[in-house]
């Protein structure tokens, strides 16, 4: 078979999310093309003893509108948050699991990723273990806190028997997630993927340590403009929480449904660093071999990119070191391809990250517009790219690269293409 066979090419055909500027796809990509931004004084619990105070918090969500009340009280909020993103995109890509018989849903897979998994459970269960004794610590905390177990909630949800998979990876881990789709199709195993990530980690623990690491935005007074990529006043990022799927199956499949793509999944690569647990190689030499290895993946040229999704965090040496890898790996294009970063609205996901990333690129092939990057009132001298500041912008857009790097120097990258039959 060839790549072109329906069979082995991989679409999207349905979008769900559950952001800090919308509880689902459609309200989380208008507020991304308008340019609102979700950071606030963090709600969760009291930070006024922190140096940091604000975070990019999923509000107003109920996860009893997913999940039975019990089953809500039993499970971390990264899974309630991937339950939600998971149902809204089967709903919206049309597919009736119900409706299929078991050796169909044998072929049904499920990739979702995170960073951290159920923080709050390890958390919860030692202050219990603490203060009343071991016999005290709930059975339900080991999966609860798995890093595995919103993919498995979904796969049960909707009786799926394929490959479940998680990746930790950081922040490079749900730009991963299509690319594990993406072989799981071409390979043969699976008709349909559910694909993306999610992380809950605004907790005292989290974001104390970032903190101190001195990785966060203090701007506790002006929260709304506190990420700040590529802008010379940037002093860090802004901790959010998160989820999104993104479902994914063969053109075949799509196809014997009836069904409309959305968009394609076409490549990407992986690299490592190898240089520091948290800081990214300043040469930039692994995240260029990331985006020129998935460019050749993909099977495309780099004056092919009609716009990149930054991994934009608004650190001094990341946003440096990724603006040196682009013009590495993009030459010439690298000044003329349209650059932004969802991370200005909505903060850093970490695990969801990527996610929201792919989803604004698939946004962006849908509607032929490239969602600003926030905050960015006066740019970096040493990032003198095309960062799409302020405002959106309607462009051509066919192809599309999401870039994600993580610590200990994951890097990322995933190809996305408007769909041409």
């Amino acid at each position: 078979m060839t790549e072109q066979d329906p069979a082995r090419r991989a679409v999207v055909t349905g979008l769900g999310a559950i952001m800090p500027i919308g509880n689902d796809f459609p309200t989380y990509w208008s507020n991304l093309v308008a340019g609102v931004t979700g950071t606030r004084t963090v709600r969760r619990f009291d930070p006024s003893a922190f140096e940091v105070r604000i975070a990019a918090e999923v509000l107003d969500f109920d996860p009893t509108t997913v999940m039975d009340a019990k089953m809500a009280r039993r499970m971390s909020r990264f899974i309630q948050l991937a339950m939600a993103a998971g149902r809204e995109a089967v709903r919206d890509s049309g597919i009736d699991f119900g409706a299929m018989d078991q050796e169909l849903r044998d072929r049904v897979g499920v990739v979702v990723n995170t960073g951290g998994g159920g923080i709050e459970q390890i958390i919860d269960g030692t202050h219990i273990h603490d203060e009343k004794g071991p016999r005290f610590v709930s059975p339900f905390a080991v999966p609860a806190l798995s890093g595995s177990m919103a993919a498995c909630m979904l796969s049960m949800e909707y009786g799926l028997t394929g490959p479940v998979i998680t990746q930790v990876a950081a922040c490079a881990t749900s730009v991963i997630a299509f690319q594990d789709a993406l072989r799981l199709i071409r390979s043969g195993e699976c008709d349909v993927v559910l694909t993306g990530g999610s992380e809950a980690p605004i907790w005292p623990m989290g974001l104390a340590a970032l903190s101190n690491m001195t990785a966060l935005s203090k701007r506790n007074d002006d929260p709304e403009t506190a990420s700040r990529p590529f802008d010379a006043t940037r002093d860090g990022f802004v901790l959010g929480e998160g989820a999104g799927v993104v479902v994914v199956e063969s053109l075949a499949h799509a196809q014997a449904r009836a069904a409309t793509p959305i968009a394609e999944v076409i490549g990407g690569a992986l690299t490592a660093d190898a240089f520091h647990i948290s800081a990214p190689d300043p040469s930039g030499r692994g995240q260029t071999r990331a985006m020129t290895s998935a460019l050749r993946n993909a099977g495309v040229a780099p004056d092919e990119i009609d716009y990149i999704v930054a991994h934009g965090t608004a650190t001094q040496l990341n946003d440096v070191t990724e603006t040196r890898a682009i013009k590495a790996a993009y030459g010439d294009h690298a000044y003329k391809v349209a650059i932004s970063s969802p991370k200005s609205m909505i903060g850093h996901l970490v695990g969801a990250a990527g996610i929201a990333s792919a989803l604004a690129a698939i946004g962006a092939i849908r509607d032929q517009v490239i969602p600003p990057t926030a905050n960015l009132h006066t740019p970096d001298p040493e990032c003198d790219l095309d960062y799409t500041p302020l405002t959106a912008r309607r462009a051509k857009i066919d192809t599309v690269a999401v870039n994600g790097f993580g610590f200990g120097g994951q890097n990322a990258v995933t190809i996305f293409r408007s769909f041409e039959a």
